[in-house]
Order: C-alpha cells, then structure tokens, then sequence
C-alpha cells in the first residue's frame, strides 16, 4: 500500500483552497483520499498552513510520502515535532 501525504483542491477559479491529505499513490488529485489531516490557504497574508500533528506523525509512521510541496510546507512552517523525520 503505497500512500502520499498531498495537496486535494478546493475552493473555486482563481480562489484555491488546500485539504493536506493522505491518499493512495494511484487516486487522482482530487478524488478518494484515506484522511483529512489539515488545510493550506495561499491567499491568506501569510499563507496559512494547517496540519494536525498526532495524524502527520501517524502516516509518517505508517510510510506514508510527502510530496515536495507538502514536505516543504512542513518544513518552512515546523509543523513536525523534533524527533519526527520529514
């Protein structure tokens, strides 16, 4: 079971919203996912980047990716606990 930590879209034209979610590897960007794990806003001032860490650190775990978008988002905000890898 391969799993991604990702970006679903929201929102509408030109207004996008964020869900960070963990879903299968071969599930469209949109479609089903495993779990909701938090939300990134861009249009914010700053962006606004939400994640619930007890769910993060549980997919970590599992062996779930990041994407490169999603990990650096983690990264610049430190939404990971010290001893959590990225």
């Amino acid at each position: 079971m391969s799993v991604r930590i990702r970006l679903a879209r929201g929102g509408r034209k030109k207004k996008p919203f964020y869900r960070v979610v963990a879903a299968h590897v071969e599930s469209k960007r949109d479609g089903r996912y495993l779990d909701i794990l938090g939300t990134y806003d861009p249009l914010k001032d700053p962006a606004e980047f939400v994640v619930d860490q007890k769910k993060l650190g549980y997919w970590l775990g599992q062996g779930a990716e990041p994407t490169d978008t999603v990990r650096s988002l983690i990264k610049k905000t430190g939404a990971l606990s010290a001893g959590t890898p990225a």
